[in-house]
């Protein structure tokens, strides 16, 4: 094993090399490009015995990753931002293919406005497409999890496509410290992958046709996968074992940070969970009882961890990074709902932060979290809050004034 400085994106091309992919279906988007320039430039000296293959698009290279799963290929495939909006129609056909295959998503924000920032809108938009999601929160993470994601994908308990996400900017194009495992302690926890039935012959061609269904078919198929995102759960945790047996490194379906005797936890995913370690830390130091809980797995949702973790704590600040239009964050209307009903719950308060890539600094760390403490001593919970300060509000209206496109709707801080 070496240590070596790498960027996500690299760490990311080298979980690819080391599972041993066949075929790379690709199409270039900021910041995911250099994922595929390092894989193409293995291909092309012959470092790699991979195809890969330049598409017209992110719909069509999705199309082709699903359609090489299917017949039996090892497939990895990446994308970010609109090109995974661009893929979305494929991205939500091929976990009902069943084909297992990993797409590496960078996440940043959705125009409009355009950003190249990130945000967790991108990834949130495929949430329900029957895809399994692994959110990273180191470049080794992003190493680590590409592995995992191959044994869960082609696991025969499971057999769906798997989407691992590092935020853009933050992971893609920042070095860390990454161990880079020997190929073979790899193949002795990843083998080839066992396609069972599925394959393609010339000599012995096999249809595998998509079905047009009326409602109670279409229920029963839509239901299996389903049924196959939670029995990941369970295979998930298994692997995450048997992962930390062979490489000394333990990820499981959520995180926990300093949560045992903790008052107050911070809910969040992604990168951002650093920042809130640190602000854990000097609030501790200030005397206020802080952990993190950060949620690995989003699809399947693991709600039963995340009950266990919070349970007795007396608030919980969950920091989204997307905004549900209309709605609020994701996160936060997702625990709700899992701890809905459950004795010795904490109180929820909301948080709406790091869209298109604005920091939350130390200061904002402490103000969530004495806000979300008196919340749940006043046993009232606060309207969701986008996290602003009131210098931002200023220069912002100073634009509005200057475009002339009015004022702001609501205060913000």
């Amino acid at each position: 094993m070496s240590r070596l400085l790498m960027t996500g994106n690299a760490a990311a091309a080298w979980g690819a090399r080391l599972a041993g992919v066949e075929y790379v279906p690709a199409f270039p988007i900021t910041p995911q490009t250099e994922i595929i320039e390092m894989l193409a430039g293995w291909c092309e000296r012959g470092e790699m015995s991979a195809r890969l293959t330049m598409y017209e698009s992110e719909h069509s290279m999705v199309t082709g990753a699903a359609s090489a799963a299917a017949t039996g290929v090892r497939t990895f495939t990446a994308t970010s931002s609109q090109g995974l909006l661009y893929a979305m129609e494929m991205v939500f056909a091929a976990p009902g293919w069943r084909a297992p295959f990993v797409l590496v998503n960078v996440s940043r924000a959705l125009a409009s406005p355009i950003t190249l920032e990130p945000d967790h809108t991108d990834v949130l938009a495929a949430r329900d497409s029957g895809f399994i999601q692994i959110h990273c929160a180191t470049c080794q993470e992003v190493l680590d999890s590409v592995l995992i994601a191959y044994r869960l994908a082609e696991h025969p308990r499971v057999r769906l496509p798997v989407l691992v996400n590092q935020d853009g900017f933050h992971l893609s194009f920042t070095r860390e410290p990454v161990d880079l495992p020997e190929e073979a302690r790899v193949r002795a926890f990843l083998p080839p992958f066992d396609a069972h039935q599925a394959g393609f012959r010339a000599s012995r061609p096999v249809s595998q046709v998509v079905a047009v269904l009326g409602g109670s078919p279409y229920s029963y198929f839509r239901y299996q996968v389903h049924l196959a995102q939670r029995e990941a759960l369970d295979v998930y945790d298994e692997l995450a074992a048997e992962f930390a047996a062979a490489f000394g490194r333990h990820h499981g379906a959520i995180e926990t940070y300093r949560c045992d005797d903790a008052e107050v936890v911070f809910v969040l995913i992604g990168s951002l969970a650093g920042q809130a370690k640190q602000a854990a830390d000097r609030l501790r130091e200030a005397g206020l009882k802080v952990g993190v809980v950060r949620p690995r797995l989003l699809r399947p949702y693991p709600a039963s961890a995340l009950r266990a973790a919070l349970r007795g704590k007396q608030a919980v600040a969950v920091v989204d990074q997307n905004l549900s239009m209309g709605s609020g964050g994701v996160l936060y209307a997702e625990l709700a709902g899992a701890l809905q009903g459950c004795e010795y719950m904490p109180l929820l308060v909301s948080f709406i932060g790091g869209l298109g890539g604005r920091d939350i600094g130390d200061a904002e760390f402490f103000a969530m979290a004495n806000e979300a403490r008196d919340a749940a001593r006043r046993r009232e919970v606060p309207e969701p809050r986008l996290l602003y300060t009131a210098r931002e509000l200023r220069e912002l209206r100073k634009l509005q004034a200057i475009a002339g496109t009015g004022g702001v709707q609501e205060e913000t801080r």
